[in-house]
């Protein structure tokens, strides 16, 4: 994978960039020659991956794939700027970036695969409950601004619970990985393991 061709790598994330260049004052010419330009790209870039075999030329693809959603998803947010659409531009370069982890577990065997794609699990809904926390506060305080100061607070009550659902997600992934991992130990090894992963992420 190390030698995977920079030439596909950079193909790859020129998506993003091909997508990002249109975002100021994109007209509906402009935003299908961005979706053409997106077409053509990733089509080089996954025939590209075709000089490759296994496991890296699977990662290959997948990445390929990735950073093509991702590249369409920043060209819609330019066409119809919005938080909702930037939302959705957080939301598959999280997807993008686990399924390329994801693909590289499987160079792996065992509980080291099993934790490895835990960690690439736990990254994703780490990355998700950001994005979506982000999106309520900036929702929240959009309404908050256009109504009273009541609404304001009912806006940072919002924040908040937002904010706390990210953390809990996090937690519930991060215990998960904890979780994953002890599998390597057996008996009252395995038993301690679990306690210290409970107490660790409040568990209990």
């Amino acid at each position: 994978m190390n030698k995977l061709n920079f030439n596909v790598i950079a193909l790859a994330l020129g998506f993003a960039f091909s997508a990002g260049a249109m975002a100021q004052g994109m007209s509906k010419t402009d935003y299908k020659a961005g979706k053409d330009k997106i077409s053509a790209e990733y089509k080089v870039a996954k025939d590209s991956c075709a000089a490759l075999s296994g496991n890296a030329k699977d990662i290959c693809v997948v990445d390929a794939k990735g950073k093509d959603k991702v590249a369409r998803a920043e060209l819609e947010a330019g066409y119809k700027p919005s938080q909702k659409a930037q939302y959705e531009v957080r939301v598959a370069r999280a997807e993008a970036d686990y399924a390329v982890a994801k693909e590289k577990c499987d160079d792996l065997s065992g509980n080291v695969k099993d934790v490895c794609v835990k960690e690439a699990q736990a990254v994703q809904i780490a990355a998700k409950a950001d994005a979506k926390a982000q999106l309520k506060t900036i929702d929240a305080n959009v309404k908050a601004n256009e109504k009273s100061a009541a609404a304001r607070s009912t806006a940072n009550e919002k924040s908040t619970d937002a904010r706390k659902e990210a953390t809990e997600d996090k937690v519930d992934a991060g215990y998960a990985v904890a979780k994953e991992k002890c599998d390597t130990y057996a008996g009252a090894a395995k038993d301690h393991c679990l306690n210290q992963a409970k107490v660790n992420f409040g568990k209990q």
